[in-house]
């Protein structure tokens, strides 16, 4: 076991981890075991695929007993990376950059928001919660000192690239972005993209497919 750390996990497998993770945060004041079929009935997968998932942490649970909740909330936030403290700034003070700067459940996870930059500077100086706005262009004097780890672009499209540039520059090696482009980043900087309007079409996809009430007794008459 002294290489685990060094095992590659495939992404499929780390993206369902967060989904795990939340599943057992459900039953953290329920039983202290939970079996794989359990699991992936709550995650939405087959247990096969979740007892496959676990053996890359070095989990396999108990035959007739199952995984052990509270050991498995530890194994998976630490392979997350959610046993850290993680800084974070939001770039973009928008709606969007707003709720983000907000949510409270961030720091439950280990992200601590610590800086909001905005390139308006009508917004420059204001508080939102505990933290004031700072203009974009602190955004390199800061990020040092601050040890961002993580940026959060909620800005519009056009601005979105200008924006990772910065937080490249600045040795910020992970981005989330809100924007709805695709940002060019260096191979060692990670970016995930979340682009709402794309899921909205996503549902609007099965919405249009969903039959209309009453269309199946109708067709049988």
């Amino acid at each position: 076991m002294a290489d685990r750390g060094r095992r590659r996990i495939p992404e499929a497998t780390v993206a369902r981890l967060p989904i795990y993770l939340r599943s057992l945060y459900e039953l953290s004041d329920g039983p202290g075991t939970i079996s794989s079929e359990r699991l992936a009935e709550m995650a939405g997968v087959n247990a096969a695929k979740v007892r496959k998932d676990l053996s890359y942490l070095g989990s396999y649970g108990t035959r007739g007993v199952g995984y052990d909740v509270e050991y498995l909330l530890y194994q998976i936030s630490r392979e997350l990376g959610l046993t850290q403290d993680w800084p974070v700034a939001i770039i973009g003070l928008g709606n969007l950059g707003r709720a983000l700067a907000n949510y409270r459940g961030f720091m439950a996870r280990g992200f601590r928001v610590v800086a909001l930059f905005d390139a308006d500077p009508a917004k420059v100086g204001e508080r939102v919660g505990d933290l004031e706005i700072s203009h974009l262009d602190r955004l390199a004097g800061l990020a040092e000192s601050l040890a961002l780890a993580i940026g959060v672009i909620a800005t519009p499209a056009s601005t979105a690239q200008d924006v990772a540039d910065r937080l490249v520059a600045a040795g910020v090696g992970s981005i989330l972005n809100f924007a709805p482009v695709v940002l060019s980043v260096p191979p060692h900087v990670s970016v995930r993209k979340v682009d709402l309007s794309i899921e909205l079409q996503i549902l609007s996809f099965y919405q249009q497919r969903r039959p209309v009430p009453g269309s199946e007794s109708n067709t049988a008459s």
